[in-house]
């Protein structure tokens, strides 16, 4: 991470998970690997990342895919599957909301990937730092590493999942402490932009 970036993340009261998937291919089931970025009070506490086999039928890996993040097949042969490791994203997620950039496609890839799998969709409060992007900075284009360098966050590995979710996390932090928010919730209502929600909906007791 970029010191300048991390430094940046000083003193506000916002606390999520950034999280970003490749895929093997056009198949939102077909994740193969994932970044994951946990944000207390404005700073980054801790990350995680690692490959994942894609499941059966969804695993093909498209010469497309490949020259954009560079992960080959044969680098996900001995990873853990998606049923195998589904439970060691929610655990460092928590109960956080999640942000993703463009995050539609992520929150994709967890649907589409559970339902190849025969899972259970877990249930997740999301925001997407594009749409977050698009109405704090002015931009001629609001791609990633765009858009974070409009954050601070510069000079890291685009289509590298951990990086790329470390770039999220910077977007978010830095567009909070513009719009003076404290919460996922405040920022969304300040930008505005819709609180997105996969899985089951809670219901009232």
């Amino acid at each position: 991470m970029a010191s300048g970036a991390r430094a940046s993340m000083n003193s506000v009261p916002l606390d999520f998970t950034a999280i970003d998937f490749e895929t093997a291919n056009s198949s939102s089931a077909s994740a193969c690997s994932v970044g994951l970025v946990k944000v207390r009070a404005g700073r980054v506490i801790d990350t995680a990342g690692w490959l994942i086999r894609p499941p059966y039928g969804h695993d093909a890996f498209l010469e497309w895919n490949i020259r954009i993040h560079g992960i080959h097949a044969s680098d996900v042969t001995h990873a853990a599957g998606w049923v195998e490791q589904l439970d060691d994203l929610m655990a460092f997620a928590g109960e956080d909301a999640l942000v993703a950039h463009n995050a539609g496609f992520d929150m994709g890839v967890i649907r589409g990937a559970c339902a190849a799998t025969g899972i259970r969709c877990p249930s997740y409060d999301y925001l997407c730092s594009l749409q977050v992007a698009r109405k704090t900075y002015t931009l001629d284009s609001y791609r990633l590493p765009v858009a974070a360098m409009a954050a601070g966050f510069e000079g890291f590995n685009h289509h590298e999942a951990l990086a790329d979710a470390e770039a999220c996390a910077a977007i978010i932090v830095h567009a909070a402490k513009r719009h003076g928010a404290g919460s996922i919730a405040e920022l969304a209502a300040a930008v505005p932009v819709r609180v997105g929600h996969i899985g089951d909906v809670a219901q009232a007791a």
